[in-house]
């Protein structure tokens, strides 16, 4: 039953879903130097953590649908060219 969950709630659309890479990617540097730079009391570390977390993941899937795309290209580039030039 909690996996199912899960599932549901990684497939559903949020808000940094609409954030491009390079956004999420620098907002996810300043998490990072936030926690690197200390200061925060457990709950704000924590809560750092976690929003670090959602960005790098919205990151890996735009990297993802890059290597995707790049890959179908490179199948298409293959099986399209005429064999023997």
């Amino acid at each position: 039953m909690a996996e199912q969950q899960e599932q549901q709630d990684a497939a559903a659309p949020t808000a940094d879903d609409a954030l491009g890479y390079e956004h999420a990617r620098d907002a996810l540097l300043d998490v990072v130097r936030q926690l690197e730079n200390g200061g925060k009391s457990l709950e704000e570390s924590l809560a750092l953590w976690e929003r670090g977390e959602q960005l790098a993941k919205v990151c890996q899937r735009w990297l993802d649908g890059a290597r995707a795309r790049l890959d179908a290209a490179l199948a298409a580039e293959e099986g399209g060219a005429p064999q023997g030039e």
